[in-house]
């Protein structure tokens, strides 16, 4: 039977042939809203979606879902937690869009200060205004603060090295290259920073980060950009901000936006004239997506052919084993079910188990991560297995 894909975004033409090459079924369908997945997905594989919201009720209406891919790199528009009790696995496809991202936030860093928006709206309504515009400052030398030093981070980084900018980043992990200094806590950058480009997930940690507080140790008169999610900025802090300290504002995301890819826009931001927003389009570059869909594609590819996913998200990062049992045995067939059925018996959990051939094809090693200690009895059981050359067990607390 014919693995069945339904890509629900707009996905290049070019990709979705080479899945149907490899005798795939694809439904391609990228005008599907969140509202419209729980009756598409019903008997399908796998979903392909890139902002399109793939929410509980989609997962549970789903018959036969094995596999979720977001072509792009955040997750937050699928429900992991639905996922997880269905056994779906979630993969993304992380640094494939950096480039895009960065080269946008560069872009609205340099629209800001030289107000190049409102220059083009100008000329284009018949007004000549070139005193009002030779007011920019500039970026060379300016200090500028990156919220989160990930792939996307460090893209921003290079280029902001190259416009001769004082770099400083903040990051859960070690901050290295491109020039970037290390800074331990907000309000000792804030102050002094010109320009602050923010790319962080969004998760419980980082929602509203961008808060009153936070706009307060800004210095007045700086550029704020966020490309990354709306979650992370306190819309109606911002909002006051910008009125008070008179920030300069370039958004990707913002709070209310709309799900589909035309129609009307409703926002407090629009109100704002130093409030730049542009349509969430900062992955969407010929460039990022042909690399995005090209990875979704290997994801694909990859799992049929071998059964593994390519950047799991949702495969647990902390499991509840305790000892790690590792059998080193001939590769026959029915050594692994008796081991496993000495374990069984011991009424033992497996967490994770490993088994890899040598070369040859004679002997195997099993590594077996269990919750609770063998026996003295069920290792000599194992041990007393004619097809068992060795084994070991450690505890791994």
């Amino acid at each position: 039977m014919k693995m069945k894909v339904l890509i629900a975004d707009k996905f290049p033409e070019q990709y979705v042939q080479k899945l149907k090459d490899s005798d795939i079924e694809v439904i391609y369908n990228p005008k599907l809203g969140e509202n419209d997945l729980p009756e598409a997905v019903k008997d399908v594989d796998c979903i392909v979606v890139r902002s399109t919201v793939v929410n509980a009720k989609t997962i549970e209406a789903s018959n036969q879902l094995n596999l979720i891919v977001r072509a792009g790199a955040g997750v937050n528009n699928i429900d992991i937690k639905a996922a997880n009790k269905k056994g779906i696995y979630v993969s993304n496809c992380p640094g494939k869009n950096s480039i895009a991202v960065a080269e946008l936030a560069i872009g609205l860093m340099i629209a800001l200060d030289r107000r190049i928006p409102h220059n083009v709206a100008d000329f284009k309504a018949g007004r000549w205004n070139k005193a009002e515009y030779s007011k920019a400052e500039g970026l060379f030398g300016k200090t500028l603060a990156i919220v989160g030093y990930g792939n996307i981070g460090k893209e921003v980084a290079k280029r902001a090295q190259a416009f001769g900018m004082n770099i400083y980043a903040k990051d859960v992990t070690r901050i290295e290259g491109y020039g970037a200094k290390d800074f331990s806590e907000f309000d000792q950058i804030l102050p002094i920073a010109d320009v602050v480009s923010i790319h962080l997930p969004a998760t419980p940690q980082t929602k509203g980060l961008f808060n009153a507080d936070m706009f307060k140790l800004m210095k007045p008169g700086a550029i704020l950009i966020n490309t990354s999610r709306q979650d992370v900025i306190d819309e109606e802090a911002l909002i006051n901000a910008v009125k008070e300290k008179k920030l300069k504002v370039g958004l990707d995301v913002f709070k209310g936006e709309p799900e589909g890819k035309d129609g009307t826009v409703e926002s407090k931001l629009r109100e704002l004239d130093t409030v730049y927003v542009t349509h969430h389009i900062g992955a969407s570059t010929e460039q990022a997506q042909n690399a995005v869909a090209e990875e979704t594609v290997n994801i694909i590819l990859h799992y049929i052919n071998s059964g593994v996913i390519d950047h799991w998200v949702n495969r647990a990062k902390v499991t509840d084993a305790h000892y790690q049992l590792v059998v080193k045995h001939y590769d026959k067939p029915g050594v692994l079910a008796s081991i496993l059925d000495v374990l069984r018996q011991g009424n033992i959990n497996i967490e994770e188990v490993e088994n890899i051939i040598f070369d040859g094809g004679l002997v195997a090693c099993c590594t077996l991560k269990i919750q609770t200690s063998a026996t003295g009895d069920m290792l000599e059981a194992i041990r007393n297995n004619p097809n068992v050359i060795s084994y070991s067990h450690v505890s791994l607390d």
